[in-house]
């Protein structure tokens, strides 16, 4: 940590002046110029030289300066705080400084957190920004890592409420003044002391949450095995204080990103894959063993996810109440510290806070005390949500980690999904908590409310996929087994193998609940985006019967295409997870498509229909795929069942037709390229490679090649496509053939060797222009464009 430099003649009645103050009133004898000063002291800030504290001028000077530009007393104060926090000191008077400086600053944070900014516009430089600029961050910086510093063998104490008073000051002066978070981010040295506060239950609230917001701006993820004793910190943790750490840990494990997902391209991916694999585990890696060591740790995150809570009846005035409160305390650091006040004095039996009901006129906005605790219980609801939420992100996290088949095994031994299904409609599926809960650090374009966090771990993660049968109860896996025996099929090995000691309890499963909140969801709630892919992830891998029809006796796909085709759903994402399910619903099953074409049942709902498709292929093309693969293997079977669907089904008759095939291959080589390929529209490629296997089955590869090429002198561009197909097959080989996960999933999709996969892009890609299905056969040589490079520009 940089030294203060030397300040000269900076003592209170010094006769001298400074050289720099001297500057600052513009030469001996002028008259200070109001805005000269700050304008030095925020230079010095930057550049770490001049002007850059308090301690730098006279007690006199800063006094008559004070008295125009209206600075509180703040550099007089911290002045003070400078002279009275020497290794020496006893703090005492040190602490009652601090005092005087607090409610200066947490006025304008709390008028800035409830955006009622008055006192910031009317100000021309705020309290926090002043105590910033005369260097008070810095001051308080050094004070607080006192303890680090041994004066003869001994280190240095300082209380509990004194460094309580420091990081509060630190946390309100981050909130209102821009830049001073991610100069205290910078200190590597004191964001690792900070987690040695929570040892204390004192401090441990403030120092969350400002490590929370440092860690949410620095540059570089912190290692959790840097901090001192973490096993030993971590497990004296309460529930409270393990569910607060959840809200750091999500930004720790996490691997550093930049957007969405399924938004970066899939070259960028790779090449950071590669890079990554050069530099062994990531910090974020490192940080989840760091967790996972811990003894009973997953454990306590289990619980703390799935603790009951108790609550009076779901009154119109309680939801009422509940709704008000999010939208009076969108702060989780306000509500955090409510619920410990009024548990601290619960247990005391001293004066205690009592609540407003929501709504109510308070001044400054905070509650009133009296003689007893008076929290409501919706008010503990919600704070048990918030906290559930941070619980369950970190879980999802873990369990995509690389020590996730531990985390499996853990999270199915203490219980985690049966405990999530009993608390589903008390705490995870609450219509009035769908607009208003926003999460510390978060924004309301968030998707941190408990439905679409508890929709995302059902269906982003590995757990729910691998172990789905965790998601019904005995009766429904009784029914499961029913179904495959009515169909003279095997039963469903893993429905065999799954612990019936593990599942869910009480009369539905929590796949079951989610149908019927699903089907009752607003038309443009969009919720159904995330309620479809926790549907569908039940479904995907390796087609079985018995789901589908599981799915299919609930009413599913029939809610589906009312969705699609009689709601006329606007929104793509929507769109994208419906088509998704119904594909996945309908795939090899010739219920499904009879129920599809018993509800299609006139030319204008299959036009509708078809629109939609239409749209966006992007969309739509997991369904086109599986529909078209159901197409492939109902042609190849003898049964009248089967050919009763086939001749009367409109979508199967629409999909058989060779031009319908082509339109659909052309329009997707035609919107992907190897530069904006992403997990999301990757998809497309692989589509079109399903129509061109099964055409090579047929021994109708050179006649779909052939067509293209006509297709493309049609829209005169001559080689534009198949050249674009080229590249893609190029990158489609580096890309699968060093990944087993993916062509695994290729596999169990489309029920198509991958070896089949392979050989096809091989005989695409041959080089060999006398080959009747190799792409260069039909690409004319002056239009020949394929060994472009895939480095990204």
């Amino acid at each position: 940590m940089a030294a203060a430099p030397a300040a000269a003649g900076s003592g209170a009645g010094r006769g001298r002046r400074s050289a720099a103050t001297v500057a600052a009133w513009g030469g001996w004898g002028g008259r200070p110029r109001p805005s000269n000063i700050l304008l030095q002291l925020r230079q010095g800030q930057l550049t770490g030289r001049g002007l850059v504290r308090a301690v730098q001028f006279t007690e006199t000077f800063l006094t008559e300066r004070d008295k125009q530009s209206k600075w509180s007393g703040i550099p007089q104060l911290l002045l003070k705080l400078h002279a009275t926090s020497h290794l020496h000191s006893d703090f005492a008077e040190c602490q009652n400084i601090l005092k005087e400086i607090s409610p200066l600053l947490s006025m304008e944070a709390m008028a800035f957190v409830t955006e009622e900014r008055k006192l910031t516009q009317e100000t021309t430089y705020p309290n926090t920004y002043i105590f910033d600029l005369f260097g008070g961050v810095d001051l308080l910086v050094e004070i607080l890592m006192r303890p680090t510093i041994s004066i003869r063998g001994q280190k240095l104490k300082i209380s509990d409420e004194m460094s309580k008073d420091c990081l509060s000051i630190l946390y309100n002066t981050c909130v209102c003044t821009e830049g001073v978070t991610k100069r205290l981010a910078e200190k590597n040295d004191f964001v690792i002391f900070l987690f040695t506060l929570m040892t204390s239950k004192k401090t441990f609230l403030q120092t969350a949450t400002l490590i929370e917001d440092i860690l949410g701006v620095k540059k570089e993820m912190i290692r959790l095995d840097e901090v001192p004793n973490l096993s030993s910190l971590v497990s004296n943790f309460d529930q409270q204080q393990l569910a607060n750490f959840c809200r750091i840990l999500a930004v720790t494990i996490s691997e550093m990103d930049t957007g969405n997902d399924d938004k970066h391209t899939l070259l960028a991916k790779n090449a950071q894959q590669k890079k990554s694999l050069s530099l062994g585990p990531s910090a974020a890696e490192i940080n989840q063993a760091a967790l996972l060591s811990i003894p009973g740790f997953v454990e306590r995150l289990c619980k703390l996810a799935t603790r009951k809570v108790s609550e009076s009846t779901g009154t119109a005035s309680f939801l009422q109440e509940l709704e008000e409160w999010y939208t009076w305390l969108d702060n989780a650091l306000v509500l955090d510290a409510l619920m410990r006040v009024a548990n601290e004095e619960s247990e005391h039996n001293q004066a205690s806070i009592v609540f407003p009901p929501p709504g109510a006129s308070e001044e400054n906005g905070l509650p009133h005390t009296s003689a007893r605790t008076q929290l409501p219980q919706s008010m503990k609801i919600m704070h048990e949500i918030m906290y559930k939420l941070e619980v369950l992100y970190v879980l999802c996290v873990l369990l995509m980690g690389r020590q996730r088949n531990q985390v499996h095994r853990m999270i199915a031994e203490f219980k985690l999904i049966p405990g999530l299904n009993n608390l589903f409609d008390k705490l995870i599926w609450r219509k009035h908590s769908a607009s208003a809960l926003v999460l510390h650090g978060h924004n309301q374009n968030c998707d941190c409310s408990p439905q679409p966090q508890f929709l995302s771990f059902t269906s982003s993660n590995p757990f729910c996929f691998r172990n789905k049968y965790l998601l019904l109860n005995n009766q429904e896996l009784n029914e499961l087994s029913a179904i495959s025996l009515k169909a003279n099929i095997p039963e469903v090995e893993a429905v065999l193998n799954t612990d019936r000691s593990l599942v869910c309890d009480g009369k539905r499963g929590l796949l079951t609940r989610l149908l019927q909140v699903m089907k009752k969801e607003p038309a443009e709630s969009s919720f159904r985006f995330w309620q479809a892919r926790a549907v569908e992830s039940f479904l995907r891998g390796t087609t079985s019967y018995a789901d589908q029809m599981f799915l299919l006796k609930r009413g599913l796909l029939e809610h589906i295409l009312y969705c699609i085709v009689d709601s006329e759903c606007k929104s793509r994402d929507v769109l994208q997870s419906y088509f998704d399910l119904l594909g996945e619903l309908m795939k090899f099953n010739v219920d499904a498509f009879k129920r599809f074409n018993k509800y299609i049942n006139t030319d204008a709902k299959f036009q509708v229909f078809l629109k939609q498709i239409n749209s966006s292929l992007v969309d739509s093309n997991m369904l086109v795929r599986c529909v078209t693969l159901s197409l492939d293997r109902f042609e190849n079977q003898v049964d009248m069942k089967v050919a009763e669907v086939l001749s009367e089904c409109r979508l199967l008759a629409y999909i058989s037709q060779v031009p319908t095939q082509m339109s659909f291959l052309f329009r997707l080589i035609n919107i992907i390229h190897v530069q904006t390929l992403t997990q999301e529209n990757v998809s497309c490629l692989n589509t079109s490679l399903v129509i061109l296997m099964l055409a090579r089955r047929k021994e109708r590869l050179p006649l779909y090649l052939r067509l293209l090429q006509r297709m493309e002198h049609s829209k005169k561009y001559p080689g534009f496509l198949l050249n674009n197909f080229h590249n893609l097959l190029r990158f489609w080989q580096q890309h699968y053939l060093h990944k087993d996960k993916d062509s695994t999933c290729l596999e169990n999709s489309s029920c198509i060797s991958f070896s089949y996969w392979k050989e096809t892009v091989s005989i695409l890609l041959n080089p060999d222009r006398q080959s009747p299905s190799a792409l260069v056969s039909y690409i004319e040589e002056p239009y020949m464009d394929i060994d472009r490079d895939f480095t990204e520009e």
